[in-house]
């Protein structure tokens, strides 16, 4: 069997008029992310590890934000398209294991409905997905509330 690991990271400064939207799903909040696209840190860091597992190049290549046709996009679809990509190559996803560094809101009422969204998008059992949650202890620009990050390791197998 034929197994890649990949590792995605993304982050965004937050502003006001704009939604907060981590892993498909909307939180209220009174900042969002500053984006071409919807600015979801937790999708576009899983669209990096995937392209980068499957050697696919990363997401800026796929869906660059110099192409008007991704502005204020939905990064749901992004997702399923990169999904696409690597399953054109024969690639299935066995498990993400992710983290999303956000001082405020506190988002682990939301993890549910995250991994529902992302399980179904990526083709596995929700319980070959994590999603943990946490602060920068003030610390940086997380810390000072200035933006939000994601990280994520994925497997493929083939």
């Amino acid at each position: 069997m034929d197994v890649r690991i990949g590792f995605g990271y993304d982050s965004h400064q937050l502003i006001g008029g704009r939604d907060l939207v981590i892993g498909g799903v909307k939180i209220p909040h009174s900042k969002g992310m500053l984006a071409h696209s919807d600015g979801d840190v937790l999708i576009h860091a899983l669209c990096d590890a995937l392209l980068g597992a499957a050697a696919l190049k990363d997401i800026g290549t796929h869906f660059p934000d110099t192409d008007n046709q991704y502005q204020n996009i939905d990064s749901k679809i992004l997702l399923f398209e990169t999904m696409s990509l690597i399953q054109r190559e024969g690639w299935h996803v066995n498990n993400a294991d992710t983290t999303v560094v956000i001082e405020t809101p506190k988002i682990a009422p939301y993890i549910d409905k995250v991994v529902a969204n992302l399980s179904s998008l990526l083709q596995i059992s929700s319980t070959a997905l994590s999603i943990k949650a946490k602060t920068n202890e003030k610390l940086g620009f997380v810390g000072r509330e200035e933006g939000v990050a994601a990280y994520a390791v994925v497997t493929l197998v083939r």
